[in-house]
Parts: structure tokens; C-alpha cells; sequence
């Protein structure tokens, strides 16, 4: 796609915002690395070499007596007697961090939760589970959740907006009045409702909260669509027979776009935010799940382990800094008076 000297002038005031460019940045590095948490944090090796043969326990499970075992189970890399084995007869390679977000450290000499050791740089939980493991899987689980959300509720809020704003009238009326009501239903009464009846997860949670996140970007896209609706170019598309719905995505919607990307990182830092804050409460993803609002309840929960708090406030903070930072950015990028 060929960029135009708008976009080109766009581009180049999102670049002059050196905070907002880091921040990308940053963000990026740490969703990128969120991405490989198998690779990062495992309680497996990620290649180990047996007798000469090749085996990749991060990807596939490998029963015991692969390894000189007894059993037909599944092999426990953190047990001495296999450890023992594989540095008989071949190597193996680690993650940076032998735990997983539900690896147990045993071998701790400190009461769980533990302060952050060599072993374990950000201590252990209350359960004993590596709190830099946990941060790591929570990060993607948490970031991927936000950008499902962000995603799902734009495509539905901008078409709404778009049906609402363009056709005007009677629809615009009964939409209007339907928000009102819908903005009006009590989001978490009904969230401790639905958790009470299904088991909530990854899915279910999304979907409840696209009911309610979708409203968002209606406003702006709908005052965008009544604004352009009777410029003359659409006219003169009506004219000559265009479809409405023609009309609508190749001639009204990249105007209305340019709002909707300047809000959706701060829809997507709102869809973090409102995962945690589930989490938190206990009614969010299910319980052992990495995730920064189990951090933080735990946090809450132990104060005489001041690492869990702070690490859940210092990352939930910092990763939202980043995404408003970002957001800042693009709003100065899409603004008129400083990309002429």
C-alpha cells in the first residue's frame, strides 16, 4: 500500500515524539518476549540430546524410559534421577529460568512465599510458583486478551457507529436509546452473575466484556459519519448509484478511522485494566492462571512479602504507561496542527 504525503506527515510527527517511539518500542520487546515464554521460563529443557538422538521436551512430552527411566509416564526433568541420566549419556539445554508459571520450587530454604534468590529472582508466591515465571506468562496472557478486546469491540463499536451515524433518523433515535439503557446495566453485578453460573475463561471473559466494551468508539465514529454524510463527494456517490455500504467503507469509514486509531491505545491499556481488576476480585480467569491481577490479590493477601505487591503495581504500571505514552503519540500524529 502506497502511503500518501498525509501519511507520510502523520508518520513523520509520530516519530518527532521520541517518548511515544520508545514506548513502542518497549512495549513490543516485552510482548515479543511475553511471546516466548516456553522458551524463557520452562520447567523442561528445550533440547536435549539422549544417546546421540535429538528430543525437544518444551514442544511434545517424552515418557521416562526415554531417558533411562522405569516408567512409561511422563518424564519429571526436575527429578535427579533423570537429571542424572540425560548428563550420563548425552546434554541438555535449559531455559534461562527452570520454572514454569506452575512449577513448584521444593527445594526452597525459606518458608513460600519466598524473597527473590539467585534461583529465584523475583521470590515465590504464596504457593511456592516463581514470581518472574508467572510475570512472564501473565504478560502474554494479559496482552493478548487486551488486544483481542480492543479488537473485537472496534470492529463492533465502529460499526455500529457507522450504521448509526450515516442513515441518521429513527435508527439514530432507537440506537441512542438503547445505549442509554445498555450504559446503564451494572457491569460487575452482572460479571459475578454469569461467574456464578459458568466457569469463566479465557473466551467467556472476552465475550462478556465486549458486551460492554463495544459502546466505546460508537460516539465518535457516529459524530464522524453524521458530519460526512452530506459532503458533497458523497452526494455525488449516491448520484451515481453507489450502495450505502460502498459508500459507507470506501468513502466515509478512513475519515472516521483516524479517531478510532488515535483512541485504541487507550482502549487497549482499558482492556488490560479491566482483566486485572477481574483477577483481582476473584472473578476473572481461573484460579492457578498467570495472570498481573492474581499477582497483585497475592500481593494484597501477603504484606509481609512486599516483592509480590510491588512487582504487580511496578509492572501493571509500567505497562500501562507504555500503551498511554503510545497513545499520546498517535494522537499527536493524527492531529491537524502539527502535521501541516
Amino acid at each position: 500500500m502506497r502511503l500518501t504525503p498525509l501519511d507520510l506527515r502523520r508518520l513523520d510527527a509520530f516519530r518527532r515524539n521520541r517518548r511515544g517511539v520508545w514506548s513502542l518500542w518497549i512495549f513490543l520487546a516485552v510482548f515479543g518476549l511475553s511471546l516466548c515464554a516456553e522458551l524463557v521460563a520452562n520447567d523442561r529443557p528445550i533440547l536435549v540430546s539422549y544417546d546421540g538422538v535429538l528430543y525437544a521436551p518444551v514442544i511434545r512430552d517424552y515418557p521416562e524410559i526415554t531417558f533411562g527411566g522405569d516408567f512409561k509416564t511422563y518424564a519429571d526433568y526436575r527429578d535427579p534421577y533423570i537429571l542424572g541420566k540425560i548428563a550420563e549419556h548425552g546434554w541438555a539445554v535449559w531455559p534461562l529460568i527452570r520454572f514454569d508459571y506452575r512449577a513448584i520450587n521444593y527445594d526452597s530454604a525459606r518458608p513460600h512465599p519466598a524473597p527473590p534468590t539467585a534461583v529465584n529472582p523475583l521470590g515465590t508466591d504464596d504457593q511456592g510458583r516463581d514470581v518472574l515465571a508467572r510475570l512472564i506468562y501473565g504478560l502474554r496472557l494479559s496482552i493478548a486478551f487486551g488486544l483481542a478486546l480492543t479488537l473485537v469491540s472496534t470492529v463492533v463499536g465502529v460499526a455500529a457507529g457507522a450504521v448509526q451515524g450515516y442513515f441518521g433518523g429513527r435508527i439514530d433515535l432507537l440506537f441512542q436509546r438503547f445505549l442509554e439503557i445498555w450504559g446503564g446495566l451494572p457491569e460487575l453485578l452482572i460479571l459475578i452473575i454469569i461467574a456464578s453460573i459458568i466457569k469463566p475463561g479465557f473466551w467467556s471473559l472476552l465475550l462478556v466484556l465486549v458486551l460492554f466494551s463495544w459502546t466505546n468508539l460508537v460516539g465518535v465514529v457516529r459524530a464522524e459519519f453524521l458530519r460526512a454524510r452530506n459532503f458533497d463527494y458523497v452526494r455525488a456517490a449516491r448520484t451515481l448509484g453507489m450502495s450505502d455500504g460502498r459508500i459507507m467503507v470506501r468513502h466515509v469509514l478512513p475519515n472516521a478511522m483516524v479517531a478510532t486509531l488515535t483512541f485504541m491505545p487507550f482502549i487497549l491499556s482499558s482492556s488490560i485494566v479491566s482483566l486485572t481488576a477481574l483477577d483481582f476480585l476473584g472473578l476473572g480467569l481461573p484460579p492457578g492462571s498467570a495472570s498481573l491481577g492474581d499477582l497483585l490479590r497475592q500481593g494484597k493477601d501477603n504484606l509481609q512479602a512486599p516483592w509480590l505487591g510491588l512487582t504487580g503495581f511496578v509492572v501493571v504500571a509500567g505497562l500501562l504507561s507504555l500503551l498511554i505514552f503510545v497513545g499520546e503519540a498517535v494522537r499527536d500524529a493524527f492531529d491537524p496542527r502539527k502535521t501541516t
